[in-house]
């Protein structure tokens, strides 16, 4: 029987003691979107330790979840992959979502703000297709935070991808945008909109891209689900 176990021959409670464990199926989440290495997925789940995270991968490995191979380019970084098993989460991951931007009060849930995630899934998602074709550079800043936290860049080239920087890259920026982190979050987690939220956002630059923004922007996974509970 192991450390927890509900002792119940039950296959929800089975599973339950695998998955329920702190931080499991948020890491579960992060895989389950496509991180794969470890630098990755702690930008993923920014509050979870190193030394737990590494734990929860070898709990997750013992159980046939995922698999960690060597990397071909860098045989000292560890890919993590869901096995099929782990594949079969998809749904699970998805319906826990589902639920919780359903049943789970708005205001708790905007209390758990966290600016490093929400630019993480941002990136994640983003639609470049809108935008110029070329490399374009958005700069988001929310004067409430700290200096450290405060500013953030989506470099979004053609030829590379998507990528976040929480420092200065040093290119030219397309556009500023300038708004508070809960009404950041609120419009990604589909609660409001760029156009309903105009008086709370402050959009100085390349005019195209702004009136775009809705368009590139892309919406949590989840944002489609009505919400019942406010």
């Amino acid at each position: 029987m192991t450390r927890g176990s509900y002792g119940q021959f039950c296959p929800v409670a089975m599973a339950a003691e695998m998955l329920c464990t702190r931080w499991t199926m948020v890491l579960v989440r992060e895989m389950v979107a496509g991180s794969t290495r470890f630098n990755d997925l702690r930008r993923g789940v920014p509050r979870m330790s190193p030394s737990l995270l590494s734990q929860r991968l070898k709990e997750l490995e013992a159980a046939g979840v995922i698999t960690r191979t060597p990397a071909p380019e860098d045989p000292g970084v560890h890919d993590y992959r869901l096995t099929e098993a782990g594949r079969d989460l998809k749904s699970v991951v998805e319906a826990f979502g589902l639920w919780g931007q359903k049943w789970i009060e708005t205001q708790a849930t905007l209390k758990n703000l966290d600016p490093s995630l929400l630019m993480w899934d941002m990136r994640r998602n983003l639609d470049p297709s809108p935008m110029p074709a070329r490399r374009t550079v958005v700069n988001f800043r929310y004067p409430e935070l700290t200096e450290g936290r405060r500013d953030w860049w989506l470099v979004v080239d053609p030829a590379v991808g998507v990528d976040l920087c929480s420092t200065d890259p040093g290119y030219d920026v397309d556009l500023f945008v300038t708004t508070d982190l809960r009404t950041m979050t609120a419009i990604w987690m589909g609660l409001t909109s760029v156009s309903d939220a105009r008086d709370r956002i402050e959009l100085d630059g390349d005019p195209n891209i702004a009136r775009a923004m809705q368009s590139w922007l892309g919406l949590s996974p989840f944002a489609a689900q009505a919400k019942l509970v406010h």
